[in-house]
């Protein structure tokens, strides 16, 4: 594979093309490296990445993120960096630090002072209107990048990399948006450059010209009104003019309105701004977002549209990616889901990252899987994603297990939530588990329910209770009437949906349900490809008719659409939605249903062919204290005790099957 053959970035040379990309992830103290920011590193690059690169690594206080980010801004995080690329280097892959720099993006009240950039013009990330850089700051801010790098190679890292993407400090200079100067570092395009490019020279001034500076940029902006891949073009090349020797381009800033990393992105959806970036630059170009397929990843590179490319958080959920990938294991990788729930939501709950499919994540040392010190025969009920994690995780421990699924298929609720197209990768989890199950040989038996008759013949020593949840039924009148589904049906295609659609429920099931019912429109994207490269139709009259979908209207009684849905994910979906035509209505309250529809307690009428139900879910908890004596060990985990999301049923199903 072309993915793990060598390539050489300036004086540096990798085993492969795989890098993975430097991400928050939460675990420093203080802005100093800690055990668990060695072991999570360590873990994977034992595990064949050819580069890895951390941070971001703020490189003076305006520029400080969050404690919890690693700081080089001073020779005091030399000690513990030193033992961080020690342990990447130990593992087999090279290392590289992320200067970073916050510019607008800083919080006051984490660096006790106002933030600074460009311009004083007001962030929408923070809220808050940063005050314009004076030149004397611009100055000490580009030796203050060329200090961190020094740094960085006294620690031993291989490279350095200088973020100009996402909004940070350099694009603050770049863009027209945040950049008003009408001294030298303002003005025209090429002058927005200044500050970028003086401080890839502060840099290579302290490093030297042999000390490889990689840059990751913004192939587009997405900011309407600021640079787009056009502009790229032209600035691209003026810093590797200035000494970068490699591009590392991803897209958006954190205020753009473009989706970047949530699952609705179609799996390598920016790839074609790394190949815009790699026909105006001879250095190598890396591809980043939404690549989580080692065949992907493959195509990029054989198709010449990047040299590397950026595998982040699929290496979050599986550190043995990039290994399985080279033995040709692909069905064994545990894909990411690009659900959020676990890492980017993390982030922004000042978390450190963990990940859903993954609970060892973040706690590689703590969650290494050991032998059981005594062998039992492990009874599993349910085959959702926590019954499967609960067996895999047992079966690798050495114990005898046997799953049971009442119903003729793995998955559970897994399986709708991944029912609309744009939440499809929900079924990647589904996939993973399900061979585990046939890999490591786990007895599994589907279409049986379990009784406490059923448990007694089996005599098991420890009986793990996943049975989920069931659908919530609410007590309003004309709730069993013809017209009324129930959304869990819906998704699962076992029922027949009018024209006129009602949802009520605005949580997370409710906004799915209506996704779905609107992926529906009278042509698919690929049918409405075909007839317009044929002529048949022309793009406008096409577009409009993927679009002609159902008339669906969303109901919820709080003051807050999909208060439940991931907080980084649920902006997209509402606007999703929006774009659908969906009416989504708030501090609405269903007072009755009949054959009209919907009625509110307000008196309006919301007429409807079908009304769907998707208010809640309770626990199938009834068989648990039915068990209760009939092992010695009797565990519940996940929707059964009570109902969450996926990634509290997957961690409670880790941690129980490692206690046994």
């Amino acid at each position: 594979m072309k993915l793990f053959e060598p390539i050489q970035i300036g004086s540096m040379e990798l085993k492969n093309r795989i890098v993975m990309p430097a991400m928050h992830l939460g675990y420093a103290d203080q802005g100093y490296v800690t055990q668990r920011i060695i072991d999570f590193y360590a873990e994977r690059a034992k595990n064949e990445v050819g580069l890895i690169l951390v941070g971001g690594c703020w490189t003076e206080l305006l520029g400080k993120g969050m404690d919890t980010m690693l700081r080089i801004d001073s020779d005091e995080a030399i000690p513990g960096l030193s033992k961080l690329a020690k342990a990447i280097h130990e593992g087999g892959a090279k290392c590289g630090a992320q200067l970073y720099h916050s510019g607008r993006y800083a919080f006051s009240m984490i660096i006790g002072q106002t933030p600074v950039s460009a311009s004083a013009v007001q962030s929408k990330f923070t809220g808050e209107t940063p005050r314009a850089m004076t030149k004397e700051e611009i100055i000490q801010t580009e030796k203050n990048y060329g200090e961190a790098a020094l740094r960085a190679k006294k620690a031993g890292f291989d490279a350095v990399e200088l973020i100009a993407s996402a909004g940070y400090l350099i694009p603050q200079f770049l863009s027209p948006l945040t950049n008003k100067r009408d001294d030298e570092y303002g003005g025209d395009l090429k002058a927005r450059t200044r500050f970028g490019v003086e401080c890839i020279q502060a840099i290579k001034d302290r490093v030297g010209d042999d000390y490889p500076l990689i840059m990751r940029i913004s192939g587009d902006d997405m900011m309407p009104g600021g640079n787009t891949y056009k502009e790229v073009r032209v600035y691209a090349p003026i810093f590797a003019e200035a000494g970068v020797d490699m591009f590392n381009v991803t897209g958006g800033w954190h205020e753009s309105p473009v989706p970047q990393i949530t699952m609705n992105v179609p799996r390598g959806a920016y790839v074609w701004l790394a190949e815009n970036v790699k026909e105006v630059v001879d250095v190598p170009v890396m591809a980043c977002n939404r690549i989580t397929d080692p065949l992907l990843a493959e195509q990029i590179l054989l198709d010449n549209k990047a040299d590397l490319v950026g595998i982040g958080r699929a290496l979050i959920c599986d550190p043995e990616w990039a290994r399985k990938a080279k033995e040709g294991r692909f069905k064994e990788i545990r894909q990411c889901l690009g659900c959020n729930q676990g890492c980017f939501d993390h982030v922004f709950l000042l978390k450190p990252v963990e990940c859903l499919a993954n609970a060892s994540a973040s706690r590689e040392a703590e969650y290494q899987i050991k032998p059981a010190a005594k062998r039992k025969k492990v009874l599993i009920i349910g085959g959702g994603p926590a019954g499967m994690e609960a067996a895999r995780v047992a079966k690798l421990r050495g114990h005898e297990v046997t799953l049971y699924e009442k119903t003729h298929s793995l998955g559970g609720q897994l399986n709708l939530a991944a029912a609309p197209q744009d939440r499809r990768e929900f079924k990647n989890l589904v996939d993973y588990l399900s061979y585990q199950m046939s890999l490591l040989g786990i007895n599994v038996v589907l279409g049986k329910e379990v009784t406490p008759e059923v448990v007694k013949k089996l005599k098991p020593d420890v009986i793990i209770v996943a049975t989920g949840g069931r659908p919530l039924i609410p007590n309003i009148p004309g709730v069993d009437g013809p017209n009324v589904v129930k959304s869990w049906d819906v998704l699962a295609g076992k029922v027949a949906v009018g024209k006129r659609v009602v949802v009520v429920g605005g949580g997370g099931v409710g906004c799915e349900t209506a996704l779905y019912l609107t992926d529906r429109g009278s042509i698919t994207p690929e049918q409405m490809i075909f007839l317009v490269n044929f002529g048949v139709l022309d793009l406008q009259t096409a577009y409009d008719m993927v679009r002609k979908t159902r008339n669906v209207t969303v109901v919820e009684m709080m003051d807050k659409m999909g208060a439940d849905i991931s907080r980084t994910c649920r902006w997209t979906i509402l606007k999703t939605l929006s774009m659908r035509g969906v009416k989504m209505l708030t501090n609405s309250k269903v007072a009755k249903i009949d054959d009209r529809g919907v009625i509110l307690e307000n008196g309006d009428v919301l007429e409807a062919d079908t009304v769907v139900l998707a208010v809640g879910t309770v626990p199938n908890s009834e068989l648990i204290d039915q068990l209760e004596g009939l092992a010695p060990e009797v565990y519940a985990i996940g929707d059964c005790v009570q109902p969450r999301k996926a990634f509290e049923a997957v961690h409670e199903a880790a941690e129980i099957a490692r206690k046994i």
